[in-house]
């Protein structure tokens, strides 16, 4: 064998190496990357337009309830709430349930589930536009959740919990840094439907702000250019609320 065809062949072995390597190193990103895409989107319940309960009502009788019963929401209640929160009121120009600067929508809602008929124990991410929810994790979060709020029981004890986040530059974008206070702004907007629906369903919440950042985007496996802003534990009221 000449020198010429040894040094070809070797360079044939190292790149056949070199190939077989960047496969089995890119093998595991890509299976995430496929069974990501290959998730099925859980269709939620059509929401109702024609609630028995007033807005005066509603309004009179908001309160912050922290005591749930041990029992389960329906996946229409699920369904009513997130609508309330950030559903499309207007398919044609994509506006939703809460105002938002431009109509730039930074939020994003997941729902942690627990105790939720017909919904597997998860965290889930709702997608306004199709009306459905994309799993995140699988099994019940509300526990580790309850952790990065400083121990308060009601997270762990509410048949689901509703959590609030931003992509800030989707206004900062436009806006500059007062994107950020925009996006602030709507949150305040989002979580007080989610309130009135509540006060419409019978069903009680509160809206948590204290806990910590970094923790919370672990347990519900946010991206990073997510930042969280609140979170809204929800069931079935106590007696005594």
């Amino acid at each position: 064998m000449t020198r010429a065809k040894k040094y070809a062949l070797i360079s044939v072995v190292i790149l056949m190496s070199a190939g077989v390597v960047l496969a089995v190193t890119l093998a595991p990103q890509k299976m995430r990357h496929k069974s990501v895409l290959n998730q099925q989107a859980i269709k939620l319940p059509q929401p109702k337009y024609d609630g028995k309960t007033s807005v005066e009502k509603a309004l009179l009788e908001r309160r912050s309830v922290r005591g749930y019963n041990d029992e389960p929401l329906t996946l229409a209640e699920v369904s009513q709430l997130l609508w309330a929160a950030q559903g499309i009121t207007d398919s044609a120009r994509s506006f939703r349930t809460s105002p938002s600067a431009g109509a730039l929508y930074p939020l994003e809602l997941y729902i942690v589930a627990g105790n939720v008929t017909d919904l597997s124990r998860g965290v889930y991410k709702y997608k306004p536009h199709g009306r459905e929810l994309i799993e995140v994790m699988e099994g019940d979060r509300r526990a580790d959740l309850c952790n990065v709020v400083v121990r308060q029981s009601l997270v762990k004890d509410a048949a689901a919990v509703i959590v609030f986040t931003a992509v800030y530059q989707r206004t900062t974008v436009k806006y500059g840094e007062r994107g950020t206070r925009y996006a602030h702004m709507e949150v305040g907007c989002a979580a007080q439907n989610v309130y009135l629906q509540a006060i419409s369903l019978e069903l009680g919440t509160v809206f948590i702000g204290a806990f910590d950042d970094d923790k919370t985007k672990k347990v519900l496996n946010m991206p990073e250019e997510e930042q969280p802003l609140g979170m809204m534990p929800v069931g079935r009221k106590q007696n005594s609320q």
